[in-house]
């Protein structure tokens, strides 16, 4: 297949087909923790979950292995073969989509959403992987990372608004049957028009490191979605373990050398604080906006529609931005807009107020989108191609642990006798933690091209 000739920043014809391809998968695991979200209560009623409790495993039970297993993947990526593990995981999360369509009972859903959640910790990885090596370093690769950025979010959105649609309308077994047909979509585009990856790393893997990453982050993300302190101890006592075994190991899982450099380790730190503060906010506003002001599944989805809009302006802008004025001026003007609208949230009235809603979370949605582009371009830039399902891995993994953001907030705010009360002093938090990020640009340094 052909393409026209493309300008240093232009994509070309090929290279847009290759990026919807693989910005299609990442949607895709993007729309599947909201788009469920919204049906849990349907859910619920029609396979007799025993209690809140129990349904609240449909969610945990897809994000629990994404954020374990994604260290391991993004090195497996570079050892087996990028395109080949892609295609595993597209494969693997269309089956269980399908599965959890149709499943009858409680534990057959939740295992199938547990096995979309291995899968999508194969896909992120290897699609961002991908990505930087069909893109190389400039221009074009930094316009398709503010594209994939700007779908991650909307993935959301879009999975809020039609999780109400859908469920509404017909049942929420077509919220996973969606995602199944987007699936195969993607697996047609991988097979006709995605070059395969040549480069493979010469090293076994890392078995002892996989298994103290996968078990301390699983404790890690666990204890946080459950407040578990003895949790949250145990992935700090795995996760310094881990940190010790790579330092040793020949073939190490992550090489200690890339959480040295300052793009890496900094690049990382900015988008747990863009993500957390973004994913808890986001969190409150569909509180705020169903049990304040009193606003249906699908009123709700709506509502966020100025967000969805802003990150796709902002995903379109953040190439331009980042050529013109470098990834740490866009860093700080992301966190510094994300953080004004998360503070002025707090102006959120008790009834009305439209406007103050959508101008607000379309600030948070453009910061964060920015910050988002900044920062994976930051991180994967510089290092040798060997490396790039690693830094795939550590560039995705910001968006899982930040769930540690949703329960800092929600603890806020039920520390609170007054609702409205807790949620304005949540956001203002939410803003405060942000903007005290502007000042992790400064760590960032431009990192010299690693040898082969």
């Amino acid at each position: 297949m052909t393409s026209a000739p493309t300008t240093r920043e232009s994509l070309g014809t090929r290279g847009w087909l290759v990026l919807i391809t693989l910005c299609g998968a990442t949607f895709m695991t993007g729309l599947d923790y909201s788009i469920i979200t919204v049906a849990l209560p349907e859910i619920g009623r029609e396979l007799a979950f025993a209690t809140r409790g129990d349904l609240q495993w449909v969610v945990t039970a897809c994000l629990l292995p994404t954020a374990a297993l994604m260290p391991l993947f993004g090195r497996m990526s570079d050892v087996v073969g990028r395109r080949r593990l892609f295609a595993l995981g597209v494969t693997a999360f269309t089956a269980f989509s399908l599965l959890a369509a149709l499943a009858p009972v409680p534990a057959v859903l939740v295992g199938a959403r547990a096995g979309q959640g291995v899968a999508a910790a194969m896909i992120g990885p290897t699609a961002l992987a991908l990505m930087t090596t069909v893109f190389p370093e400039g221009p074009r690769r930094t316009r398709a990372l503010g594209v994939n950025g700007a779908l991650l979010s909307l993935g959301f959105v879009a999975g809020t608004i039609g999780g109400g649609v859908v469920t509404s309308g017909l049942s929420w077994r077509w919220t996973m049957l969606i995602l199944a047909f987007i699936g195969v979509v993607v697996l047609v585009g991988l097979f006709t028009v995605v070059p395969a990856a040549g480069h493979r790393a010469a090293a076994r893997l890392d078995v002892p490191g996989a298994v103290l990453a996968a078990a301390g982050l699983f404790a890690l993300v666990y204890g946080v979605s459950t407040l578990s302190w003895a949790s949250a101890v145990a992935a700090g006592l795995l996760l310094g373990a881990f940190l010790a075994v790579e330092a040793r190991h020949r073939a190490p899982l992550v090489p200690p050398r890339l959480l040295r450099l300052p793009t890496v380790r900094w690049g990382m730190v900015t988008a747990l604080v863009t993500f957390a503060m973004c994913g808890g906010a986001t969190v409150l506003l569909s509180v705020y906006m169903q049990e304040v002001l009193g606003w249906s599944a699908l009123e709700t989805g709506l509502g966020f529609l100025g967000e969805g809009v802003a990150a796709l302006v902002a995903g379109g802008l953040a190439a331009r931005l980042i050529d013109a004025r470098g990834t740490r001026a866009t860093i700080a003007v992301g966190l510094t807009v994300q953080a004004a609208g998360t503070a002025a949230m707090a102006l959120l009235p008790a009834a009305g107020g439209l406007g103050v809603l959508l101008a607000t979370s379309a600030a948070m949605g453009f910061g964060h989108v920015l910050t988002v582009v900044a920062a994976v371009t930051t991180i994967t830039s510089g290092l040798d191609p060997a490396d790039q399902g690693v830094a795939g891995g550590l560039a995705q993994l910001p968006t899982f642990v930040g769930a540690i953001g949703v329960a800092g907030l929600t603890a806020i705010v039920s520390a609170h006798a007054d609702l409205l009360s807790g949620l304005r002093t949540a956001f203002v938090v939410a803003g405060a933690v942000v903007l005290l990020g502007v000042v992790l640009p400064l760590r960032l340094r431009q990192p010299v091209q690693q040898p082969g």
